[in-house]
């Protein structure tokens, strides 16, 4: 049976501030929590004013401290950014506190632009070095071995699962190569979807961390009472892509009646290749896009995530998915 997640990049929106969407995001987890989602995952971003998970594990510590049984991570840190060590110290603290509930993803990525990565010192010179930090990683987060010299404490026999993120083929071929699940960003990077998930599974080697491969990929969810309504709330995310690509970033703006008179024609454009992979509506629209979805990928698990601007409606969507949800497990049935 497929499993359902939440993927929240705690948004602050116009007239909130990064302590608002902290705690809007805690609230947000609990309810994912409460209608049976599987984990609540957060991602590192930088340099965005819209965006309050930049320091994700801290981010991740409030989160899990809030609720009991989801599992919580990051979906996912940008390990080129950071020492491995450092990582393991984290998501071992983590694992410490929160046994059995945390994740920890990892992407490639800087998660900003090329100014704020200089600015994180250490991007460039570890980009390349991806593979080798992420075993580097694995070893931290493994038992120590006999002679081990350096070791992570707290993080050292933690074996806080890691997961693999991608929105091209390389994270899905050493993910396959390591024998790690691999998640892919299909809500922001539809392009190579397909072609990814049919990479990772070709060539996936059983580890001791799994025996098969297990994938997941990334899905926009803009769920409302009507499909108008969330046609309505899916106009604050289109404006956020759009100031991305135009190298504007802001806070999350309100929804718009009609987001032809706040964007042009090539903005919508490039906004709609960006949500190929979504589904916008009411219940049963949900429900019939999510089975679309689930058919053509095969995946083990699908993350969900949407850039809702009032914390209700953003609850209220995971809301009408789990019914959706519930919808397509009684079909199975």
């Amino acid at each position: 049976m497929t499993a359902f997640s939440v993927l929240d990049l705690s948004p602050i929106v116009e007239g909130g501030d990064a302590r608002r969407a902290l705690l809007e995001t805690t609230e947000l987890a609990r309810a994912a929590e409460r209608l049976g989602y599987a984990r609540f995952w957060l991602a590192e971003h930088h340099n965005m004013p819209g965006i309050a998970s930049a320091a994700t594990a801290v981010a991740l510590a409030h989160v899990a401290a809030a609720t009991e049984t989801i599992r919580v991570g990051s979906g996912g840190v940008m390990l080129p950014n950071h020492a491995p060590m450092v990582i393991a110290e984290q998501f071992g603290t983590l694992e410490a506190l929160h046994p059995g509930r945390i994740d920890l993803g990892l992407g490639r990525a800087p998660g900003t632009d090329g100014e704020t990565a200089r600015a994180l010192r250490r991007y460039f010179e570890a980009a390349d070095q991806f593979p080798r930090d992420v075993i580097e990683l694995q070893a931290f987060l493994e038992d120590p071995v006999e002679g081990q010299r350096v070791t992570a404490w707290p993080g050292a026999g933690s074996k806080v699962p890691i997961w693999l993120l991608g929105s091209s083929l390389f994270s899905a071929e050493l993910a396959a190569q390591l024998g790690l699940p691999f998640a892919f960003a299909s809500h922001f990077a539809p392009e190579l979807l397909l072609q990814a998930l049919a990479t990772y599974r070709a060539g996936f080697r059983p580890s001791k961390q799994l025996d098969r491969p297990y994938a997941m990929a990334a899905f926009n969810v803009f769920a409302a009472d009507t499909d108008a309504k969330a046609a309505r709330l899916s106009t604050s995310m289109q404006q956020a892509f759009a100031a991305v690509v135009t190298g504007k970033p802001g806070r999350l703006k309100p929804p718009v009646d009609d987001i032809t008179a706040v964007l042009d024609a090539r903005q919508i454009a490039a906004v709609e290749s960006r949500l190929t992979y979504a589904a916008i509506g009411g219940r049963e629209t949900v429900r019939a896009k999510l089975e679309e979805f689930i058919a053509l990928t095969g995946v083990d698990e699908v993350m969900t995530t949407g850039m809702i601007h009032d914390l209700d409606a953003r609850i209220r969507s995971l809301e009408i998915t789990a019914e959706a949800v519930a919808g397509l497990r009684d079909e199975a049935a």
